[in-house]
């Protein structure tokens, strides 16, 4: 058992902006405490005196391949591994640029509901954004190939498993794009940070793109981080599975240009622990997010829009909670002192919906539940 412990005084993003009182639900941060081989190798560290430039650790290319030849049964050259010592959004900005495939007549596609970085990201770099929304299937969603297809994108952006819903897509699905993405000339960028998060109840295996691609693979980026499955994302870091080697290289001068080198003091210890010494505590995590998924679903019963098989989130219909849809997130504040995401954070598809953070102690996710379905 997962027990609570206190957040206070480390300056927590989650909790800050659900304010006093509120038990946050919204951020997609873990409630939990992390693997001790990381504290234990970050402390190991500090006690070294010099905090000077590093290089990338030589090993971490093979120590990426071999988690996925672990985790997920693929194989993944490790020459196509690039260490980032910046998180995932950071990566695929950086990436837009070094592909240069989007712009004026070549849109940026994505779905609807869907991670709303990608929209804030596509904003920032001046890039068209075109959404496609996603079509209802077997208590889930499904990817409207055909209608990706006729937008001709320059770059398809996906999250894998889906963010909001923790669907897993298949690994046709994920194919298609990237065989969309290659006759158009453009990319695939799966980002799949909450890769390792699959329930191991549903007996499904996440399919990671550069991997099931085929011939579409040097049109296809995975972007993969040990941020979310291990609670370190407040040491930002992650890992870009690139096949292409050009657009390695353009990625790399891309990052030279901001002063961007692989590798990272921190990030590089941290990765090495969890990846190295992490996996045990995985399972255990894994264990209990089903249980707190389960515990979720008993609760919120007809409001949960689609049964997660991967990650700690939870789509919801506010409407189905007795939230009003458009101001669903204020009033779970106010009236039932709990902070959710708002759907519309995730596109126009997402109106009406609320995103809810399940990835808590027990204890405390019962206390969540209960505030939330009162009425």
């Amino acid at each position: 058992m997962l027990e609570p412990f206190d957040r206070s005084g480390t300056g927590s993003s989650k909790w800050a902006r659900a304010g006093a009182g509120r038990i946050p639900l919204g951020l997609a941060d873990l409630d939990l405490p992390g693997p001790p081989a990381i504290g234990a190798a970050l402390a190991a560290r500090a006690c070294h005196p010099a905090y000077g430039y590093t290089v990338a650790d030589p090993d971490g290319r093979a120590l990426v391949a071999d988690w996925y030849r672990r985790r997920h049964g693929v194989a993944v050259d490790p020459d196509w591994v690039l260490l980032l010592p910046f998180g995932p959004r950071t990566a695929l900005r950086l990436l837009l640029t070094a592909a240069g495939t989007a712009g004026p007549g070549r849109p940026v596609v994505t779905a609807d509901p869907e991670w709303g970085g990608f929209a804030g990201l596509c904003a920032a770099a001046g890039l068209p954004l075109r959404r496609v929304p996603l079509e209802p299937s077997g208590g889930g969603y499904r990817l409207p190939v055909a209608a990706f297809a006729a937008l001709r994108p320059g770059a398809l952006l996906l999250s894998s498993p889906h963010n909001p819903s923790g669907r897993l897509w298949t690994a046709p699905e994920v194919r298609a794009l990237a065989g969309i993405a290659a006759a158009e000339g453009g990319l695939l960028v799966s980002d799949e940070v909450h890769a390792d998060l699959v329930h191991p109840d549903h007996g499904l295996r996440h399919p990671v793109a550069v991997a099931v691609a085929g011939e579409a693979a040097l049109h296809t980026v995975t972007l993969g981080s040990v941020g979310k499955t291990f609670n370190t994302s407040g040491i930002p870091s992650c890992w870009a599975l690139v096949p292409d080697a050009a657009l390695r290289g353009r990625l790399l001068e891309v990052m030279a240009g901001y002063g961007l080198w692989e590798g990272g003091l921190l990030e590089q210890v941290v990765q090495r622990a969890a990846l190295g010494e992490g996996e045990e505590w995985l399972e255990g995590l894994l264990r209990h997010l089903v249980a707190a998924r389960e515990m979720a679903l008993a609760a919120l019963g007809p409001a949960v829009v689609v049964r997660p098989q991967a990650s700690y989130l939870l789509w919801l219909d506010a409407a189905a909670l007795g939230l009003p849809p458009e101001r669903a997130r204020a009033t779970a504040m106010t009236e039932r002192d709990v902070e959710l995401s708002d759907g519309i954070d995730f596109g126009p598809g997402g109106r009406g919906g609320l995103r809810l953070n399940y990835g808590l102690p027990l204890t405390v996710l019962s206390t969540a539940l209960a505030r939330l379905t009162r009425t």
